[in-house]
């Protein structure tokens, strides 16, 4: 354990309210100088309104508590005041202009001054010394919108680190990116540490917490409920943090499910679909797969396999551009052209980006729940307020959505919590065949659990799931059957009783044989 004099943060007592919801309690937190600190919790617990207090995004005033930073007590009345004393937060959302360079956004707010005012010529060069810190190779008048998410979030990293940063705080900084990236950030993390960087990571991916920490803080309900210490070498158990973050034991990851498929009801036959843009290029080639009444289907793949775009253009066509292919619900050919027709027919679609195509965050949680079928509320052509009510109000029970009233704006519910509102918007379409795509993506342990269940409650009722995700442990828990995607095309279907995740792998490397698609 590290000496007294070696603490860099200390926040005591630290209580928050918001109207109707008291998010902090009480929390304290003491972060060593040079350890990478890792903050666990539940959706909801107060991990990120923790942070953003530490980093006046609520000023100083609007909280109860003391901060101490580098033994002196913290003021921070905005963030600007917060990155002065070498406090840098990088949002789970990231705070990049799309149609800006790496360069211009890397010193946004921050610019190289020069005699006549931005010296572009010393920006880009330091920007190139900054993004080759990070491992980024790009040209630095590159747009944002050109790169990955990967490649932004090392954007994000460079950016923090251009303001000599020495306590860097990264919420959820992997929740977007796929296992190659991760690796790479957390590598990265790593470096700093030994440079003598302090890290807190907020995460919910706890191998990677495991695998990374010095040491952790669980939250739970607004209160801090234990920090391990996990000595030098050694990794924590997944299970320990799992029981300080829902106060209890969880004895799976998965609940127990027994499957009761039934005919096939959803079948694609030969879909094939142009990329929207570049139109010589196929994102979709020759799929078929069938889905069977009461199922939850599994399709994996690595990022850029295909398999949003298949899921897209399959509702309605809200991706790509239609070559030839053919659906059938139960056994009737059906061509939707248009979202509403999906929706009619019987199709819904959870979007993996809840906050971009998923919500309109200026919204409250009942307006959003009926607004994929307001024609069910409206029966003169006017919304019933007292339906809408209801039936937002049906689904937060059901669905267990923390919130005081469901006329709370989506955007003050936790990441888990709007996931929920999505998921409920879509079942008031009363869908046959629900297409689910990275449903837990940025959610915690407990959230997983009780989406599970929810999939496997629809399932029961004989609705047909298609799931997509990018967690093959996930996959192989929920799922009945797995389909792999690689290069746009199908590559293979596995039982779950028979698939491990090095066939999975092995079929989603495949390099397809695009006249044949498997089925």
């Amino acid at each position: 354990m590290a000496n007294e004099s070696d603490l860099i943060l200390e926040m005591r007592e630290i209580s928050k309210e918001f109207p109707g919801v008291k998010a902090l309690d009480g929390v304290s937190l003491r972060v060593h100088r040079g350890e990478i600190h890792a903050i666990c919790g539940e959706n909801g617990a107060g991990k990120s309104t923790l942070m953003k207090v530490l980093s006046g995004v609520h000023p100083h005033g609007t909280y109860t508590g003391e901060i101490f930073y580098n033994g002196h007590l913290a003021t921070f009345n905005n963030i600007r005041s917060s990155e002065h004393a070498g406090i840098v937060i990088i949002h789970q959302e990231l705070a990049l202009i799309p149609e800006l360079s790496i360069t211009e956004n890397i010193f946004l707010g921050n610019e190289v001054r020069g005699r006549f005012g931005v010296d572009w010529v010393a920006a880009r060069q330091r920007a190139r010394e900054l993004m080759e810190r990070v491992g980024l190779q790009d040209d630095p008048d590159t747009q944002i919108k050109s790169i990955g998410v990967g490649k932004q979030q090392l954007v994000e990293i460079a950016k923090a680190i251009s303001k000599d940063v020495k306590l860097l705080i990264l919420d959820e900084p992997t929740a977007a990116l796929n296992e190659t990236d991760s690796a790479h950030l957390l590598d990265l993390i790593r470096e700093f540490k030994s440079h003598g960087m302090t890290c807190i990571m907020i995460s919910h991916k706890l191998n990677e917490i495991a695998a990374i920490a010095d040491s952790i803080t669980i939250i739970r309900d607004g209160r801090s409920v234990e920090t391990i210490d996990v000595p030098p070498g050694e990794r924590v158990d997944e299970d320990r943090i799992i029981r300080g973050m829902v106060g209890r034991e969880l004895t799976s990851r998965y609940p127990e499910h027994t499957s009761h498929a039934g005919e096939v009801m959803f079948e694609v036959k030969d879909w094939t679909i142009r990329h929207p843009e570049v139109t010589e290029r196929l994102v979709c080639k020759g799929s078929n797969f069938f889905l069977r009444r009461g199922e939850i289907v599994g399709f994996a793949g690595l990022m850029g396999a295909g398999r949003t775009e298949l899921a897209r253009s399959l509702f309605g066509r809200s991706y790509g551009t239609y070559v030839k292919g053919q659906i059938f619900l139960d056994g009737k050919e059906i061509s939707p052209k248009t979202v509403e027709q999906a929706i009619e027919l019987g199709l819904a679609y959870v979007t993996e980006d809840r906050k971009v195509l998923g919500l309109n965050l200026l919204d409250d949680i009942r307006t959003t729940v009926v607004s994929a079928e307001l024609h069910q509320i409206s029966p003169n052509g006017v919304v019933d307020r007292n339906a809408e009510f209801m039936a937002a109000e049906k689904y937060r029970k059901e669905l267990r959505i923390k919130t005081p009233n469901v006329n709370e704006g989506v955007v003050k519910l936790s990441g888990g919590n709007q996931q929920k509102v999505v998921v409920a918007k879509w079942l008031f379409t009363e869908p046959e065949v629900l297409i689910l795509d990275e449903p837990t993506r940025g959610i915690d342990v407990g959230a997983k659990y009780e989406m599970y269940g929810i999939m496997n409650a629809l399932a029961d009722q004989g609705k047909a799931i298609m799931m997509i995700s990018s967690e093959l442990p996930e996959l192989l828990g929920t799922c009945d059957r797995i389909y792999t995607v690689s290069q746009g095309a199908i590559t293979g279907c596995l039982d779950v009783a028979e698939a491990t995740q090095e066939d999975l792998m092995r079929l989603m490397t495949l390099i397809p044989n695009t006249t044949k698609s498997a089925a």
